[in-house]
């Protein structure tokens, strides 16, 4: 699931869930049906005497659900009446996760449900804190954090899922540079080939990994930029070091080819992160892709125009 085969089949039925022994006064843990969700949720808790009421969030975790109307008001009424959680409990109390409020109207849910909402701490590793303080949480069970951790453990998936589109613009690169460098001989264009290849998935690992992993440090808000920036650094460590020699040795219009085209790329593979980042919102997103995209497209167009030209120019 981490790699992202089977991700949205990973999932638990929605109903009412009983851990460990509970009774009518036992506290009512609601989650999503994404299975990595109600797993951490279960597993933090685990000891304590709980209901879990898990809504159908079509496989989709909290954060996402919330965003998306899936973890919303009318969910939540639905499952309470669908289990009779009312017969249940002797309480009415539902404790939802702090990162579902986008989508829930708390007021709603009381007044069709008789439940009053109680939000609890951001990560299921505080739950047990949080209940034992008469559901009170701390500043910091409300913080949001988003550490190397956290972004770390998103990688594989993102290179699962986006390894399709490097390995497209590898095959077409290299079968450009091949094609531009048929005057030369054959171990040239294989030569030529390769270094295209192989430059564009260093790009991609920079904007899928390193991005990631060197986020609060690389200058600027926008992801876009971060990432141009980045490969930019990329782009002169290699040329420092001349691999590969079909690119960064012999005539300036390869240089500055790279140097436009991987930037370009990992700018733009950096940029599709913020759909797992804490650090954007929708609005931002929209804006930033408006100024961006255009420029990536530019610098794109360019870069492969000064490759070809110095493969036509006979500068292999």
């Amino acid at each position: 699931m981490r790699l992202g085969i089977g991700r949205m089949d990973y999932r638990v039925r929605p109903g009412l869930y009983a851990l460990g022994r509970p009774t009518a006064e036992s506290p009512v843990l609601v989650s999503a049906n994404f299975k990595l969700s109600v797993d951490h949720l279960r597993t933090a808790v685990r000891g304590l005497d709980a209901w879990i009421l898990v809504l159908d969030t079509h496989g989709i975790n909290v954060w996402c659900a919330a965003g998306k109307g899936l973890f919303g008001t009318d969910e939540v009424v639905r499952q309470v009446e669908f289990v009779g959680l009312s017969a249940r409990v002797s309480h009415r109390k539902l404790v939802l996760p702090q990162l579902a409020a986008p989508g829930v109207a708390a007021h709603e849910v009381k007044r069709r449900t008789g439940f009053r909402v109680v939000y609890g701490p951001v990560r299921a590793a505080d739950i047990p804190a949080f209940l034992a303080a008469r559901m009170t949480a701390t500043p910091e069970m409300r913080q949001v954090r988003y550490g190397w951790r956290d972004r770390a453990i998103l990688i594989p998936v993102e290179v699962v899922t986006g390894a399709r589109y490097p390995i497209v613009a590898a095959a077409a690169l290299a079968l450009l540079s091949a094609l531009a460098a048929r005057g030369t001989s054959l171990a040239g264009a294989v030569s030529v080939a390769t270094a295209a290849a192989a430059l564009t998935f260093v790009a991609f690992l920079a904007g899928i990994a390193l991005g990631p992993l060197l986020l609060p440090w690389l200058p600027g808000r926008a992801f876009a930029l971060k990432g141009a920036i980045l490969g930019l650094l990329v782009a002169a460590a290699l040329a420092v070091v001349g691999w590969p020699a079909a690119a960064f040795s012999g005539s300036w219009p390869r240089v500055a080819a790279w140097a436009l085209l991987l930037p370009a790329l990992t700018s733009f593979v950096l940029m599709n992160f913020t759909g797992s980042s804490t650090f954007t919102s929708l609005s931002g997103v929209l804006r930033e892709m408006r100024v961006a995209v255009p420029l990536q497209i530019g610098a794109g167009v360019i870069g492969i125009g000064l490759w070809v030209a110095a493969l036509y120019g006979g500068t292999v």
